[in-house]
């Protein structure tokens, strides 16, 4: 199954007429946060796929024409701390960094975070039980801390997602908020234990296989 993943940028290649060409044989978006909610609708629509997303720090209500405001992205899936069963994966979302500063939404201390991932236990454990695997893919909004971190506080990962992936073993962890035009971290894809975590700043077209259920 080929999978889209977007976060942080609008690529003028995917925001165009020609994304139905340019990727046709797409099956799933996956969207990792920092986009402009009409970006994201916009994809859904040329390429009539689901779409899973979180949230990223920067993510803020849209003021559409009408003078309405809107808060998510219309056509697509809030996966916000929460897990669901598609096309044969299992598929969580986490979204937000960590705090940097007091206020400001989709921000989270360490503990926080820790919270958000306890909450996704059971649904996991009962994954185990009817499949035999926790968890496929996770997406999230910051990578995990020491993979792929930025140089400031604000660019650094969560201690949350190591301790998710040394127990629940995803296959993929895919993040975006480390931007590679800043010069943050060269690697877009590195090996923890039997997770491949992926930085999406941007996009990534990945192939992946869907496990039998």
């Amino acid at each position: 199954m080929q999978i889209l993943t977007v976060s942080d940028e609008v690529v003028p290649s995917i925001y165009s007429l020609n994304i139905k060409q340019r990727f046709g044989a797409i099956a799933m978006v996956l969207g990792c946060g920092d986009l402009p909610y009409y970006y994201v609708e916009f994809i859904v629509t040329m390429l009539s796929v689901p779409c899973f997303y979180v949230h990223g720090n920067h993510d803020a209500p849209e003021l559409q024409s009408n003078g309405a405001l809107l808060h998510e992205a219309r056509g697509a899936v809030n996966l916000e701390g929460r897990g669901v069963h598609h096309a044969g994966l299992l598929i969580a979302g986490l979204g937000g960094s960590l705090r940097y500063k007091p206020e400001g939404a989709h921000m989270y201390t360490e503990a926080e975070m820790m919270r958000r991932v306890w909450r996704l236990v059971p649904w996991m454990l009962l994954n185990h039980a009817r499949f035999g695997r926790y968890l496929d893919i996770l997406i999230t909004h910051a990578p995990p801390f020491g993979i792929h971190n930025g140089p400031d506080y604000a660019h650094q990962g969560f201690h949350a997602f190591l301790w998710l992936m040394d127990r629940f073993r995803p296959r993929y962890l895919i993040h975006g908020h480390i931007h590679l035009s800043y010069g943050y971290h060269d690697a877009v894809e590195t090996v923890y234990r039997q997770t491949r975590v992926i930085n999406t700043a941007g996009y990534r077209v990945l192939e992946i296989a869907a496990e039998p259920t």
